[in-house]
């Protein structure tokens, strides 16, 4: 509540009319158990004191979520969700075996919140909880097989999905999600990972939604000694998209690469703000990101490592390229590092340019025609993150769909 407080100028409570309209008679009719309703009822509450995120908010600079709400009306909905492959460990969100577990992850507080004030989209997906999935997976388990979660939105609705993912020490699991849809609609989902001692997580996500949607996403991962946690987002569709991770690394030798690539066109915004905390010494945290951006479409890249005192021997990277296609195209990078301990290895950066004329030049000169050339250099510029893709299968998935997406991108 002291955040509230303190940083009350910057909030705008009447926002929260935007989400909220409906609100009550959604929660009214459910069968969901009592703690359940408690936390919606809780949750909706701080909405309406808080309001959504709006640009003043700094994190949120250049992502407008009001703005997207006050061009559609909205009314809630259970997702339309899938899951395939590898089902043994997954079960839906309000029926999984451990309920306790299940209770204890949602009503904790939103990572960051304390610092940052602005998790006011978790806080509005905890009002309304409804359906998700629970992956539990067993220590030791090597998992030969991922677990896919397919995700359809369709016009006139907003889904509060929630994914709550535990993986037991040493075990081992792949998470591919893919998100699809049409017309206009909200998916604000939440993920909650929790990786035991020596255990992997690999998480994929393709992200395909219609391009009348708002995609908003937060992930939380926390990562015990010796775990790992891989993940790549392919971001093609929304009108606007948030994608946020904040990862906690909580023992040593804990690893974790963030990895992603951008394709945005038209008039799409895509967003990409992760944090990644070290709290323990000797871990690793890559995070590498590629945006392409053309016609008038914005691009966003938040990225920060925060080196506690107690992390000595970090090895924090961090860097994103962005590509214009159009001198009406616009990027938005900021990187940081905070850093407290004196014996790290940290590095950031960033680049933003056009095309280089010259290799374009040296292609035409040798009879390859413009358009292929512009291919050529697009794929170059994003091969080096397809490549870090660690499962083969998606790797040549992400490269299908990159192929799709540049055969139909005209470059102005």
């Amino acid at each position: 509540m002291s955040a509230v407080i303190k940083l009350s100028n910057r909030y705008r409570p009447e926002t929260s009319a935007l989400a909220l309209a409906g609100w009550e008679a959604f929660i009214a009719d459910t069968t969901a158990p009592s703690w359940v309703q408690a936390l919606r009822k809780r949750s909706g509450e701080k909405v309406r004191m808080m309001g959504l995120p709006t640009p003043k908010l700094e994190r949120f600079k250049y992502t407008n979520i009001p703005a997207y709400l006050k061009m559609n009306s909205l009314a809630f909905s259970r997702v339309d969700m899938t899951i395939g492959g590898h089902k043994d460990y997954a079960s839906d969100l309000l029926m999984s075996f451990d309920q306790d577990f299940v209770q204890e992850m949602l009503e904790v507080a939103p990572a960051g919140e304390g610092k940052y004030g602005d998790l006011m989209l978790w806080d509005f997906a905890n009002s309304l909880i409804a359906n998700g999935v629970v992956i539990d997976v067993p220590q030791n388990t090597m998992m030969d097989m991922p677990i896919n979660i397919g995700y359809e939105g369709e016009g006139g609705h907003a889904y509060a999905p929630r994914q709550i993912i535990r993986v037991g020490n040493k075990a081992q699991v792949t998470i591919i999600e893919h998100h699809t849809g049409g017309g206009a609609y909200w998916h604000n989902g939440v993920t909650q990972i929790h990786i035991a001692k020596g255990a992997k997580v690999i998480h994929y996500r393709l992200q395909e939604s219609s391009h009348e949607s708002l995609h908003t996403q937060n992930t939380h991962v926390e990562i015990e000694q010796g775990g790992t946690y891989e993940t790549f987002t392919l971001t093609l569709g929304a009108k606007t998209s948030r994608n946020q991770i904040h990862v906690d690394l909580l023992g040593s030798n804990a690893e974790v690469f963030v990895n992603g690539i951008n394709l945005l066109k038209n008039k799409q915004l895509g967003d990409a703000t992760i944090t990644v905390e070290h709290k323990a010494p000797h871990c690793v945290s890559k995070q590498n990101y590629r945006n392409v951006v053309a016609g008038q479409a914005v691009g966003v890249f938040q990225g920060k490592v925060h080196v506690h005192q107690i992390a000595q021997k970090t090895d924090g990277y961090q860097f994103a390229k962005s590509l214009l296609l159009s001198p009406l195209a616009t990027m938005n990078t900021k990187p940081e590092l905070e850093i407290y301990a004196d014996d790290v290895k940290c590095s950031h950066g960033t680049t933003s340019g056009q095309m280089d004329a010259d290799a374009l030049f040296y292609m035409r000169a040798r009879g390859i025609s413009q358009s292929d050339s512009e291919r050529l250099l697009i794929e170059a510029f994003i091969a080096e993150v397809i490549e870090e893709i660690s499962n083969d299968d998606m790797k040549e998935r992400v490269a299908l769909c990159v192929n799709d997406w540049l055969s139909k991108q005209v470059v102005a």
